[in-house]
């Protein structure tokens, strides 16, 4: 499983379209993969501020929702709308969530140049502190 959270901060005025592509993304991820179990976007309270989860059956899910066409399309649209973005990989609480571990994987061996760059970028942060409660 990958799991993660993301914080996302829009440039003021631009929070219709960020949502339009989020909806987009949405839909696209849900319809088109068949590697994802939650893929959701939230507002936050502070205006301009959402929040997104996204969670995979395998860190290799993850990187194919990464360089699925409909995310490479969105990616640079989002880039000119989002002031700022921090990714945080968690970890469901056993008994507490129905997510299990997040878990980094490797490249696949035979992998093309875009997936084993972002699997290099977007590798899971499997935190110590996780490893000695699980």
């Amino acid at each position: 499983m990958a799991t993660l959270l993301a914080h996302i901060t829009v440039n003021p005025g631009c929070e219709a379209r960020f949502e339009t592509i989020a909806r987009t993304l949405h839909e696209r991820t849900h319809s088109l993969e068949t590697g994802v179990v939650r893929y959701e976007y939230w507002r936050g309270a502070v205006p301009g501020t959402y929040y997104t989860l996204l969670s995979f059956f395998d860190h290799r899910a993850f990187i194919a929702h990464q360089t699925s066409d409909h995310h490479e399309v969105a990616s640079p649209q989002l880039g000119e709308l989002v002031a700022n973005i921090r990714l945080e990989w968690v970890d469901p609480i056993e008994g507490a969530g129905d997510l299990t571990p997040t878990r980094t994987q490797a490249a696949p061996a035979d992998a093309d140049e875009l997936t084993a760059r972002y699997t290099d970028r977007f590798a899971a942060d499997v935190a110590a502190w996780w490893l000695a409660l699980r």
